[in-house]
């Protein structure tokens, strides 16, 4: 008996929906979609992904389950972020493409098809540009500031680094890990990890309901994940490029004060109190945890992430 025999076969594009209190939008984003693919003869799979909304995502969510066969709800136990509900939804793509799009409405799902002739020409992963952004000044300039300086710092340079609608191939998601915040960065570890990332100016609009999840603390995430990704892709495969710099300004330093404290015990013949000594030690030993602590702790959380978020209901 052919073990593929009822099987269904593999759509062509699986669209990964992460939300967190969208739910004012949901049924006229999945119209959309539908849409798109529709128009472009494209079969496909909708992968909605609950963040642990508190509002009536996860209700309005099982009404389209119940109308469209092709929807697929998951529902996590709590807000875990945006890198979670993408890890969550890109475990179960079963596309030839993934396709990623934000819940508020701000993308424009009839960008898709063409991104993904792209992929069919050759790329690996397109990510979107939203050359005119249709948000307010308070987003816009962080967002130029971070793309600027991610790409300096990966050598990936993109204009948009995190717009949310972006598509790939499958083995790219089943292959990159994506935990903390690094949704931010997948295009700067596909291109590390060798694949062929391209942009394409999409069209960006207005949010019509809800307000902006951008939090102050977005900053700080931000940077110390553009750190991770820096110590996963700027090593050159050997880690201790990136961390071993800094670790040798504490060993250099501190060495050179007990060299300097070591003198005086020399030619003085004692050292009573000397804060210099206990500080030139306190250095090197920061700079031999610099090097071991946490370039073990990136590495285990790099090759042991953490896929299962907790999930308290998965709809087909």
């Amino acid at each position: 008996m052919d073990p593929e025999a009822g099987r269904t076969p593999a759509p062509d594009v699986s669209v990964v929906v992460p939300l967190y209190n969208e739910a004012p939008a949901l049924e006229t984003l999945h119209a959309e979609i539908r849409e798109a693919l529709s128009g472009a003869a494209l079969t496909g799979e909708l992968i909605f992904v609950d963040d642990g909304s508190t509002d009536e995502s996860l209700h309005r969510l099982e009404s389209i389950s119940d109308k469209d066969e092709s929807v697929r709800v998951i529902s996590l136990r709590r807000n875990y972020g945006k890198s979670a509900a993408l890890a969550t939804g890109f475990a179960r793509a079963r596309g030839r493409m993934v396709a990623t799009c934000d819940a508020d409405l701000q993308d424009d799902p009839s960008e898709i098809p063409a991104m993904m002739e792209r992929i069919d020409d050759g790329a690996d992963l397109v990510s979107g540009w939203k050359r005119e952004r249709k948000d307010p000044i308070s987003k816009r300039w962080p967002s130029k500031l971070f793309n600027f300086v991610a790409g300096r710092l990966t050598g990936v340079s993109l204009h948009d680094m995190n717009c949310g609608l972006k598509v790939y191939r499958l083995e790219v998601v089943k292959d990159i890990p994506v935990y903390g915040e690094l949704h931010r960065f997948l295009p700067a570890l596909a291109a590390w990890k060798g694949y062929r990332v391209e942009e394409k100016v999409v069209c960006h609009r207005q949010r019509p309901y809800g307000a902006t999840k951008f939090g102050r603390s977005r900053f700080v995430n931000g940077f110390l994940d553009l750190v991770s990704v820096m110590f996963l892709t700027g090593g050159q495969q050997n880690p201790l490029h990136l961390f071993g710099r800094v670790a040798l300004w504490f060993l250099g330093i501190g060495g050179a004060l007990n060299l300097w404290m070591f003198g005086i015990w020399v030619f003085t013949g004692a050292l009573r109190s000397r804060p210099l000594l206990i500080l030139g030690l306190v250095l090197m030993v920061l700079g031999i945890q610099f090097i071991s602590i946490g370039l073990l702790g990136e590495m285990l959380a790099y090759q042991n992430r953490r896929d299962d978020y907790g999930i308290k209901r998965e709809i087909r």
